[in-house]
């Protein structure tokens, strides 16, 4: 949770992490991330956390989907894959070129050929949605696990195939959260906190609230509405 005094506290997925530096990724789509765009080296801000869980790092043919900012914490899990010498193949895409983020970083983590990028603008790779091409890849790969982060109806879609194609699956949700640690209720889907029991879900755990998943999700006065 990181925390732009006398503006907002904002969560935050992690891009990437050393002994020295921890990274992450905003876009510019609110008071609070504007705030912080407008920020200099050696200003002051506030972190908390970090809170939740995380991916589980798994070996054999691996599926990694990402969409729009949700790339971001997709390009950390490369890495970390990479680093553990797995296969991974990336599929990616955004609104246009200039919203694909980490392009070049993530397609040298992946073997030659093991590389998709889509926009629905027809930019950069192939037009169309970064779901479309996910049932033959799935079909043709025999993939092992399959991890996703992105818009919530983009993720509903991925687990609806894994579910059909029978393979593990782990995804990062994004709502709002307030308080992280499970007691504004925010961020609830189904009996579940996603800054508590999540961000990332099991296909199992999924499988529980699909009566929600990519369908509804709460506002900012917790009323449930349609995604």
């Amino acid at each position: 949770m990181l925390w732009i005094p006398g503006v907002d506290e904002i969560p935050l997925s992690i891009m990437d992490a050393d002994e020295d530096m921890t990274t992450v990724v905003v876009k510019k789509i609110g008071s609070a991330t504007e705030a912080l765009h407008g920020l200099k080296a050696g200003d002051v801000i506030g972190i908390r956390g970090p809170f939740g869980n995380c991916f589980t790092l798994r070996k054999g043919k691996l599926l990694l989907v990402g969409g729009g900012t949700g790339i971001a914490p997709l390009a950390f899990l490369a890495k970390r894959l990479n680093a553990k010498q797995a296969r991974s193949f990336v599929v990616m895409g955004a609104k246009s070129r200039e919203e694909l983020l980490f392009l070049d970083k993530i397609r040298r983590l992946c073997p030659p050929g093991d590389f998709v990028a889509t926009t629905e603008n027809g930019s950069y790779g192939t037009k169309c949605l970064a779901t479309e091409p996910l049932d033959e890849l799935m079909t043709k790969r025999k993939f092992d696990m399959i991890y996703a982060c992105g818009p919530e109806q983009m993720l509903r879609r991925v687990f609806d195939l894994a579910e059909n194609h029978g393979i593990d699956m782990e995804v990062s949700l994004e709502r709002i959260m307030r308080c992280a640690v499970g007691l504004c209720g925010s961020c609830i889907i189904g009996k579940y906190r996603v800054c508590r029991d999540g961000p990332v879900f099991t296909k199992e755990k999924l499988r529980e609230v699909k009566d929600e998943f990519g369908l509804s999700k709460r506002d900012f006065d917790g009323r449930r509405i349609s995604i």
